[in-house]
């Protein structure tokens, strides 16, 4: 009994085109036939079956304990499991080949098209792959629709748990802040501008510290863009989430200032084993450097590596340095009870 010539000609065909080893499909559909053939004609789990296919004439036999048994109307069946598999590896294939291209590009951005929603998971297309973008890498309340245009971060490719692969991308990573900030500022891409730090609560805001030892460079200047141009796109792409820029010292005491932008600190006390400061601000500044619920201080402290206080220049506020010390006590990744609470609502698609 033969294969239709048509079919294996397309068999060889397919295989050439798309790069697959066609004993590699001849194979797969042997197994396939096997399959197939215990499952409608023997049921003896004890049996030995081999399907053979002559990969020149197309002919084909069922072989139980080393005898023939080719059932008489097994044709019909032989060509659809034959077809089935041959479309099946091609597709895997093609997957693999992708992926392997892609591979080369990981840590960068690329344009993706929203497909659809997977449970809290979104389903992006990037090229011809579909990624997936789990809930943690989404940016908290963005509102995502299929057709959606979006950068993405190829964050990585892993291993499925039932085997193959897929590709992983990314909204709310610190990795696609700083290569957000590569693409918009070419004194980052190019290596003038150096970004040191990023401390980031995506959807909300985002801290980043640079800085350039480069003559007549300025590193913040740069980021910001003539008229803001640069700051605007990126936090366009954002959703208008706000991103403080920082500029970087290896002086502690100059960084822990900075980091705490917008406030003006007039004075700071360290313990660098500790590595915890106190900080005093103006009293009119005073929930500005703490900033709302504590993210001020929270995110300068993730962006420093210090523990930060917020203490008033004058305690002429008893209640709102009160206030001050019960929201700005946070240790690097020290996460604050709304953080935890944002991470356990399940976030509207």
């Amino acid at each position: 009994m033969a294969i239709q010539s048509d079919f294996l000609i397309a068999l060889h065909q397919i295989a050439s085109e798309r790069g697959i080893d066609t004993n590699q499909v001849i194979d797969a559909v042997n197994e396939a036939l096997v399959a197939a053939y215990r499952k409608d004609y023997d049921q003896n789990e004890e049996d030995k079956i081999e399907a053979k296919i002559d990969d020149e004439s197309g002919n084909f036999v069922i072989l139980v304990n080393g005898k023939e048994s080719t059932p008489k109307d097994f044709g019909r069946i032989a060509s659809q499991t034959a077809k089935q598999v041959i479309l099946q590896k091609v597709s895997e294939v093609e997957r693999e080949t992708l992926l392997t291209q892609i591979e080369k590009r990981m840590g960068t951005l690329e344009m993706g098209t929203v497909q659809r929603f997977d449970g809290q998971n979104v389903i992006v297309e990037v090229g011809k792959i579909s990624a997936i973008m789990p809930q943690q890498d989404q940016i908290y309340g963005e509102i995502l629709r299929p057709g959606t245009k979006i950068k993405v971060y190829l964050k990585e490719i892993e291993e499925y748990p039932t085997g193959g692969r897929r590709l992983v991308v990314s909204r709310a990573s610190e990795s696609f802040i700083k290569a957000l900030f590569e693409n918009e500022v070419p004194e980052i891409s190019n290596g003038t501008v150096e970004i040191k730090e990023i401390a980031r609560e995506p959807g909300s805001r985002t801290k980043v510290a640079v800085y350039s030892d480069a003559q007549g460079i300025d590193p913040i200047g740069a980021c910001v863009g003539q008229r803001g141009m640069r700051i605007i796109a990126m936090t366009n792409e954002l959703g208008n989430e706000k991103i403080d820029i920082i500029l970087w010292s290896p002086n502690d005491e100059i960084f822990i200032k900075n980091s705490l932008s917008p406030s003006k600190p007039l004075e700071l006390k360290l313990d660098n084993e500790e590595r915890h400061a106190i900080v005093k601000v103006p009293n009119d500044q005073l929930s500005l450097a703490i900033g709302k619920d504590g993210q001020n201080v929270r995110l300068a402290a993730k962006l420093t590596g210090w523990k930060i206080d917020i203490e008033p220049e004058t305690p002429e506020d008893t209640s709102l340095a009160e206030s001050s010390d019960q929201n700005s006590e946070v240790s690097v990744g020290e996460e604050s009870k709304e953080e935890e609470k944002e991470k356990q609502e399940v976030q509207p698609l």
